[in-house]
């Protein structure tokens, strides 16, 4: 049973809420203006002489509004933190790899992809080689206990004195979905549900395989600061 396609998909529907204006009827309303009363008759005006018409005094503006005062500083806008991708089409190119096959059970899954790194990682050394990419591990087969697996970490030149289910390949190419998954190994049951619900929402189907690429080193990292890309190939 493929771990990815047995995880259930939860869907939440956002309902939004319309705004309601409300005013006051009595508010929307003027009070009448009262009528201005009536001028009284006054006596015919005695003519005056005419005078010089005196010029109105030029217009003063305050310093608000000045065009210096209405341009106040604006302030800068926050830094945009951006999402990791998730979904991302991508295209896996094949790397010449070191690989161990191994099985695990789920409840000892990341100590066995350990053990498997580090084996392969020691063999490097000693041969005094040096990895050209991240490990990897691609999922061959999951049950309900566990899985089989190989590990992988790409080099540029093969690899001699092989030990016990190591040899020489290829790692995955063609296209796939990229995620990525940060925090414990613990926590990837999260990140593969929602790789399921975006499969299920863009009705892709993906191949049964899967890979996890290590972007921070495994023997190095706290396993709570993992940053791991997931890699889903498409059918």
């Amino acid at each position: 049973m493929n771990r990815i396609s047995t995880l259930r998909a939860a869907l939440f529907a956002l309902l939004p809420l319309a705004a309601i204006a409300l005013a006051s009827p009595a508010a929307a309303q003027s009070p009448a203006a009262s009528p201005a009363p009536a001028a009284s008759p006054s006596p015919t005006p005695t003519p005056t002489p005419s005078a010089t018409p005196v010029p109105p005094p030029a217009e003063t503006k305050s310093p608000a509004d000045s065009p210096a005062a209405s341009q106040s500083p604006t302030p800068p806008a926050a830094p945009v933190q951006t999402a990791d991708p998730f979904g991302e089409p991508f295209t896996l190119e094949p790397k010449k790899v070191v690989m161990l096959k191994g099985t695990a059970n789920w409840d000892s899954a990341f100590d066995a992809l350990i053990e498997a790194f580090k084996q392969l990682t020691a063999l490097l050394d000693k041969d005094g080689i040096k990895a050209s990419g991240n490990p990897m591990i691609v999922y061959t087969s999951t049950d309900d206990t566990g899985f089989t697996f190989i590990a992988e970490i790409p080099v540029d030149q093969d690899v001699k004195n092989l030990g016990k289910s190591m040899s020489m390949g290829n790692s995955p190419d063609g296209k796939a979905l990229k995620f990525v998954h940060r925090g414990s190994y613990d926590n990837m049951d999260n990140t593969y549900e929602a790789i399921t619900n975006h499969l299920d929402d863009k009705k892709l189907e993906a191949k049964d395989t899967f890979i996890e690429e290590y972007i921070t080193d495994p023997l190095k990292t706290a396993e709570d600061k993992l940053v791991i890309n997931v890699y889903v190939p498409l059918k």
